[in-house]
Protein backbone atom coordinates (compact mmCIF):
# COMPACT_ATOMS: atom_id res chain seq x y z
CA UNK A 1 0.00 0.00 0.00
CA UNK A 2 0.91 3.49 -1.00
CA UNK A 3 2.77 4.91 2.46
CA UNK A 4 0.66 8.44 1.77
CA UNK A 5 -2.44 6.46 1.52
CA UNK A 6 -1.91 4.31 4.88
CA UNK A 7 -0.96 7.30 6.48
CA UNK A 8 -4.30 8.82 5.61
CA UNK A 9 -6.11 5.87 6.51
CA UNK A 10 -4.84 5.67 9.97
CA UNK A 11 -5.52 9.18 10.86
CA UNK A 12 -8.62 8.59 9.81
CA UNK A 13 -9.22 5.52 11.73
CA UNK A 14 -7.71 7.42 14.66
CA UNK A 15 -9.87 10.15 14.17
CA UNK A 16 -13.36 7.89 14.16
CA UNK A 17 -12.02 6.28 17.23
CA UNK A 18 -12.00 9.70 18.64
CA UNK A 19 -15.54 10.46 17.27
CA UNK A 20 -17.60 7.91 15.69
CA UNK A 21 -19.57 10.57 14.22
CA UNK A 22 -16.76 12.17 12.27
CA UNK A 23 -17.28 13.72 8.45
CA UNK A 24 -13.85 14.65 6.52
CA UNK A 25 -12.74 16.47 4.16
CA UNK A 26 -16.24 18.65 3.78
CA UNK A 27 -15.46 22.11 1.60
CA UNK A 28 -16.31 24.92 3.12
CA UNK A 29 -14.96 27.07 0.87
CA UNK A 30 -12.97 27.87 -2.58
CA UNK A 31 -9.71 30.14 -3.22
CA UNK A 32 -9.11 29.82 -7.00
CA UNK A 33 -8.93 26.03 -7.57
CA UNK A 34 -8.53 25.36 -4.08
CA UNK A 35 -10.65 23.41 -2.49
CA UNK A 36 -10.62 24.50 1.53
CA UNK A 37 -11.48 21.58 3.55
CA UNK A 38 -12.67 20.98 7.14
CA UNK A 39 -13.34 17.88 9.28
CA UNK A 40 -16.28 17.98 11.82
CA UNK A 41 -17.46 15.80 14.93
CA UNK A 42 -21.08 15.90 15.99
CA UNK A 43 -21.96 14.43 19.08
CA UNK A 44 -24.65 12.46 20.31
CA UNK A 45 -27.77 13.93 21.34
CA UNK A 46 -30.37 16.38 20.25
CA UNK A 47 -28.20 19.75 20.96
CA UNK A 48 -27.35 22.23 20.64
CA UNK A 49 -23.84 22.13 21.50
CA UNK A 50 -20.88 24.58 22.17
CA UNK A 51 -19.08 24.83 18.29
CA UNK A 52 -14.78 24.64 18.53
CA UNK A 53 -13.08 25.88 15.38
CA UNK A 54 -9.54 23.87 15.78
CA UNK A 55 -6.79 25.79 13.65
CA UNK A 56 -3.42 23.82 13.37
CA UNK A 57 0.50 25.00 13.33
CA UNK A 58 3.33 24.62 11.05
CA UNK A 59 5.10 27.66 10.63
CA UNK A 60 2.12 29.22 8.32
CA UNK A 61 3.56 26.34 5.94
CA UNK A 62 2.62 23.35 6.90
CA UNK A 63 0.48 20.91 9.44
CA UNK A 64 -2.99 19.19 8.78
CA UNK A 65 -6.27 19.42 9.73
CA UNK A 66 -6.48 15.60 11.26
CA UNK A 67 -3.15 15.27 12.60
CA UNK A 68 -1.47 18.57 14.44
CA UNK A 69 -4.22 19.14 16.74
CA UNK A 70 -5.63 15.77 17.83
CA UNK A 71 -4.48 15.92 21.38
CA UNK A 72 -7.67 18.26 21.85
CA UNK A 73 -10.12 15.78 19.62
CA UNK A 74 -11.15 14.09 22.62
CA UNK A 75 -11.38 16.42 25.22
CA UNK A 76 -13.61 18.21 22.89
CA UNK A 77 -15.81 15.05 22.21
CA UNK A 78 -16.44 14.01 25.86
CA UNK A 79 -17.53 17.52 26.78
CA UNK A 80 -19.84 17.47 23.82
CA UNK A 81 -18.22 20.04 21.32
CA UNK A 82 -18.93 19.86 17.82
CA UNK A 83 -15.69 20.62 16.39
CA UNK A 84 -14.56 21.58 13.53
CA UNK A 85 -11.03 21.18 11.98
CA UNK A 86 -9.67 23.14 9.55
CA UNK A 87 -6.93 23.48 6.71
CA UNK A 88 -6.11 26.71 5.29
CA UNK A 89 -3.79 28.05 2.34
CA UNK A 90 -0.03 27.66 3.02
CA UNK A 91 3.06 29.49 2.11
CA UNK A 92 4.80 30.36 0.42
CA UNK A 93 2.37 29.63 -2.38
CA UNK A 94 0.12 31.36 -0.89
CA UNK A 95 0.95 34.36 0.85
CA UNK A 96 -0.65 36.61 3.51
CA UNK A 97 -3.30 37.44 3.94
CA UNK A 98 -4.29 33.56 2.26
CA UNK A 99 -4.41 31.99 5.52
CA UNK A 100 -6.60 34.51 7.85
CA UNK A 101 -8.67 34.82 4.92
CA UNK A 102 -9.85 30.88 4.75
CA UNK A 103 -9.93 30.93 8.51
CA UNK A 104 -12.60 33.98 8.64
CA UNK A 105 -13.90 32.37 5.29
CA UNK A 106 -14.61 28.58 7.83
CA UNK A 107 -15.89 30.84 10.14
CA UNK A 108 -19.10 32.32 8.28
CA UNK A 109 -19.27 29.22 7.32
CA UNK A 110 -19.47 27.27 10.23
CA UNK A 111 -21.88 29.70 11.68
CA UNK A 112 -24.22 29.66 8.57
CA UNK A 113 -24.29 25.55 8.82
CA UNK A 114 -24.32 25.32 12.66
CA UNK A 115 -27.35 23.68 12.92
CA UNK A 116 -26.26 21.11 10.47
CA UNK A 117 -24.25 19.63 12.99
CA UNK A 118 -26.15 20.29 16.09
CA UNK A 119 -24.34 23.11 16.87
CA UNK A 120 -25.16 26.88 18.46
CA UNK A 121 -23.38 29.64 16.34
CA UNK A 122 -24.03 31.84 19.28
CA UNK A 123 -21.17 29.60 21.29
CA UNK A 124 -18.79 29.58 18.84
CA UNK A 125 -14.54 29.17 20.49
CA UNK A 126 -11.48 29.50 18.24
CA UNK A 127 -8.41 27.33 18.84
CA UNK A 128 -5.43 27.40 17.58
CA UNK A 129 -1.72 26.36 18.40
CA UNK A 130 1.42 28.57 17.18
CA UNK A 131 0.78 29.60 13.78
CA UNK A 132 -2.86 28.16 14.06
CA UNK A 133 -2.94 30.61 17.61
CA UNK A 134 -1.81 33.31 16.04
CA UNK A 135 -4.59 33.22 13.29
CA UNK A 136 -7.24 32.69 15.82
CA UNK A 137 -5.92 35.41 17.22
CA UNK A 138 -5.91 37.50 14.75
CA UNK A 139 -9.33 36.79 13.62
CA UNK A 140 -10.88 37.36 16.45
CA UNK A 141 -9.34 40.85 17.53
CA UNK A 142 -10.23 41.62 13.87
CA UNK A 143 -13.47 40.62 13.75
CA UNK A 144 -16.68 41.99 12.02
CA UNK A 145 -20.06 40.90 12.70
CA UNK A 146 -20.17 38.13 10.17
CA UNK A 147 -16.96 36.37 11.86
CA UNK A 148 -17.64 37.57 15.81
CA UNK A 149 -17.06 34.66 17.89
CA UNK A 150 -17.22 34.00 21.58
CA UNK A 151 -14.12 32.66 23.08
CA UNK A 152 -10.95 32.07 21.95
CA UNK A 153 -7.90 29.74 22.98
CA UNK A 154 -4.22 30.34 21.95
CA UNK A 155 -1.41 28.22 22.42
CA UNK A 156 1.66 29.05 22.05
CA UNK A 157 0.14 31.98 20.26
CA UNK A 158 2.65 34.83 18.05
CA UNK A 159 1.06 37.60 19.12
CA UNK A 160 3.25 40.61 18.09
CA UNK A 161 4.88 39.34 14.63
CA UNK A 162 7.47 42.31 14.60
CA UNK A 163 8.52 42.06 18.40
CA UNK A 164 9.26 38.53 16.99
CA UNK A 165 11.31 39.41 14.43
CA UNK A 166 12.81 41.97 16.37
CA UNK A 167 14.28 39.79 18.88
CA UNK A 168 16.09 37.62 16.05
CA UNK A 169 17.54 40.52 14.58
CA UNK A 170 15.62 39.41 11.23
CA UNK A 171 12.76 37.96 9.57
CA UNK A 172 12.63 34.23 10.59
CA UNK A 173 12.17 31.64 7.93
CA UNK A 174 8.36 31.24 7.94
CA UNK A 175 7.97 35.09 7.85
CA UNK A 176 10.00 35.38 4.57
CA UNK A 177 7.98 32.59 3.32
CA UNK A 178 4.41 34.59 4.48
CA UNK A 179 5.10 37.96 3.41
CA UNK A 180 7.83 37.19 0.71
CA UNK A 181 10.35 39.98 3.31
CA UNK A 182 14.03 38.82 3.16
CA UNK A 183 14.79 41.64 5.48
CA UNK A 184 13.44 43.22 8.39
CA UNK A 185 13.41 47.10 6.61
CA UNK A 186 10.37 49.69 7.36
CA UNK A 187 8.04 47.97 4.67
CA UNK A 188 8.63 44.27 6.30
CA UNK A 189 7.44 46.09 9.90
CA UNK A 190 4.60 47.66 8.39
CA UNK A 191 3.43 44.03 7.17
CA UNK A 192 4.47 42.37 10.44
CA UNK A 193 2.26 45.19 12.47
CA UNK A 194 -0.70 44.63 9.96
CA UNK A 195 -0.46 40.78 10.72
CA UNK A 196 -0.31 40.85 14.42
CA UNK A 197 -2.99 40.35 16.52
CA UNK A 198 -1.97 43.21 19.38
CA UNK A 199 -2.83 45.86 16.43
CA UNK A 200 -6.24 45.31 16.59
CA UNK A 201 -7.49 45.02 20.56
CA UNK A 202 -9.85 46.91 21.73
CA UNK A 203 -12.69 47.13 24.49
CA UNK A 204 -15.53 44.78 23.20
CA UNK A 205 -13.35 41.74 22.37
CA UNK A 206 -14.53 38.05 23.38
CA UNK A 207 -12.12 36.36 26.07
CA UNK A 208 -9.28 35.05 25.77
CA UNK A 209 -7.51 31.63 27.25
CA UNK A 210 -3.40 31.85 26.48
CA UNK A 211 -1.79 28.68 26.88
CA UNK A 212 2.13 28.48 26.87
CA UNK A 213 5.42 26.83 27.99
CA UNK A 214 7.68 29.36 30.27
CA UNK A 215 10.76 27.23 28.02
CA UNK A 216 9.54 27.93 24.89
CA UNK A 217 11.92 29.46 22.71
CA UNK A 218 10.01 29.50 18.75
CA UNK A 219 7.44 31.73 20.74
CA UNK A 220 8.49 33.73 23.25
CA UNK A 221 6.30 33.10 26.72
CA UNK A 222 6.49 36.74 27.09
CA UNK A 223 4.12 37.21 23.88
CA UNK A 224 1.05 35.69 26.02
CA UNK A 225 2.52 37.73 29.10
CA UNK A 226 2.34 41.21 27.41
CA UNK A 227 -1.08 39.99 25.75
CA UNK A 228 -2.81 39.90 28.53
CA UNK A 229 -1.50 43.18 30.01
CA UNK A 230 -3.18 44.78 27.28
CA UNK A 231 -6.44 42.68 26.48
CA UNK A 232 -6.93 43.38 30.92
CA UNK A 233 -6.27 47.75 30.11
CA UNK A 234 -8.96 46.96 28.07
CA UNK A 235 -11.52 45.25 30.22
CA UNK A 236 -11.45 41.82 27.99
CA UNK A 237 -10.75 38.98 30.38
CA UNK A 238 -7.91 36.76 29.30
CA UNK A 239 -6.41 34.14 31.27
CA UNK A 240 -2.82 32.16 31.31
CA UNK A 241 -2.40 28.38 31.54
CA UNK A 242 1.25 28.22 31.99
CA UNK A 243 2.93 25.41 31.90
CA UNK A 244 6.36 24.99 33.53
CA UNK A 245 9.37 24.14 31.67
CA UNK A 246 7.22 23.79 28.69
CA UNK A 247 8.73 24.12 25.58
CA UNK A 248 6.88 24.49 21.53
CA UNK A 249 4.13 22.14 20.85
CA UNK A 250 2.16 20.72 23.14
CA UNK A 251 3.05 17.31 22.55
CA UNK A 252 5.78 17.59 24.49
CA UNK A 253 3.81 19.17 27.46
CA UNK A 254 1.94 15.77 29.04
CA UNK A 255 4.32 14.88 31.54
CA UNK A 256 4.43 18.72 32.92
CA UNK A 257 0.76 19.44 33.15
CA UNK A 258 -1.15 16.51 32.57
CA UNK A 259 -4.37 18.89 33.08
CA UNK A 260 -4.02 21.42 30.95
CA UNK A 261 -6.31 20.19 28.66
CA UNK A 262 -8.73 19.88 31.32
CA UNK A 263 -8.23 23.42 32.10
CA UNK A 264 -8.99 24.58 29.18
CA UNK A 265 -12.20 22.85 28.47
CA UNK A 266 -13.62 24.18 31.96
CA UNK A 267 -12.42 27.56 30.69
CA UNK A 268 -14.69 27.02 27.35
CA UNK A 269 -17.61 25.94 29.29
CA UNK A 270 -17.64 29.32 32.06
CA UNK A 271 -17.16 31.32 28.94
CA UNK A 272 -19.19 30.26 26.54
CA UNK A 273 -21.81 29.72 29.74
CA UNK A 274 -25.35 27.84 29.25
CA UNK A 275 -27.08 27.46 26.00
CA UNK A 276 -28.33 30.40 24.69
CA UNK A 277 -31.95 31.18 22.92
Amino acid sequence: MNSLIALSLIMFTCTNAICANVQSDIEYGKAGDESLLLDACVPDGAGPFPIAIIVHGGGWSGGDKARDMSLLFKPLTDANFTWFSINYRLAPKYRFPACIEDVEQAIRWVKKHAPEYKGDPQRIALIGESAGGHLVCLAAARAKNDTRIAAVVGFAAPTDLEADAQRRGNVSPAFRNMFNSENLDDETREKLRDASPIKYLKADLPPFLLIHGTDDKSVLYSQSVIFQKRLKELGVPCEIITIEKGVHGMKNWEKLDTNYKEKMIAWLERSLGAEKH
